[in-house]
């Protein structure tokens, strides 16, 4: 199992993904970790989603929210499911991220957005 304490008291990780073309998409995002895999939660139909579902293949390193990297890249493998199969997911966020995480669920509901619209990427580094 690949040493995740470069990710410990971060908030950010930033996640590659790969286009058809070999190109690499970087994205940060907000992420916890349990048992040596690092979950993030992002809208249904985003184009990471989608490239993840073509290519599983990924790289992750912390980030600062910019997505500069604060650490060493990993390659992993990244699996996608319903945010409504992982509901503790959102509950490790709500721990992590405090406050700040219950103003985004509020205003998530104010614009309608159940769980069935988010995705829960979980990736095992290599």
């Amino acid at each position: 199992m690949p040493d995740l304490s470069q990710f410990q008291k971060q908030w950010y990780l930033n996640l590659e993904t790969f286009r058809q073309d070999g190109r690499g998409v970087r994205t940060p995002l907000w992420f916890v970790e349990k048992d040596g895999v690092l979950y993030m939660r992002t809208p249904m139909d985003t184009w990471k989603v989608k490239r993840i579902r073509r290519n599983a293949a990924v790289r992750v390193a912390p980030s600062n929210f910019q997505g500069a990297a604060k650490g060493v890249w990993l390659d992993g493998v990244a699996e996608i499911m319903p945010a409504a199969q992982a509901p503790w997911v959102n509950q490790a966020f709500r721990q992590k991220y405090g406050l700040l995480k219950r103003l985004i669920d509020l205003r998530n509901r104010l614009r309608g957005y159940g769980d069935s619209y988010f995705a829960v990427i979980a990736v095992r580094c290599l």
